[in-house]
């Protein structure tokens, strides 16, 4: 299922290696709640809209056991007040609820069916 604390930047990485859009505006807005009261984010798109890239770009940027600076200078969210306060900062936890309930199903059905 993969890494949950501190996934580190490879997935980032992975997507700037193919057709990237840069999304990066959303880290700023994640910046400004730092420290507020509405610091508590939803991030809700429909299917398909890119949940998985957008989480994998929030864990590049604030996950602080990994370097990723290169990954953002030429980016949209690194010409924000900020940009380089939060960088690599924090610890982080990405939790894919749908790979909990994939793995979840897969471990309820008998091995025959496997």
């Amino acid at each position: 299922m993969g890494t949950c604390l501190n996934p580190g930047n490879k997935g980032f990485q992975e997507m700037l290696q193919s057709e990237y859009v840069d999304k990066t505006g959303l880290i700023a807005l994640l910046n400004k709640t730092m420290g507020t009261t509405g610091k508590l984010t939803c991030i809700s798109r429909p299917r398909r809209f890119g949940k998985s890239f957008a989480a994998k770009m929030l864990c590049a940027y604030y996950d602080r056991f990994c370097v990723s600076r290169g990954f953002f200078d030429g980016k949209e969210t690194a010409r924000t007040p900020g940009y380089l306060t939060h960088l690599n900062r924090y610890h982080v936890i990405n939790l894919d609820i749908t790979g909990f309930l994939s793995e979840a199903k897969m471990q309820r059905k008998p091995m025959a069916d496997v």
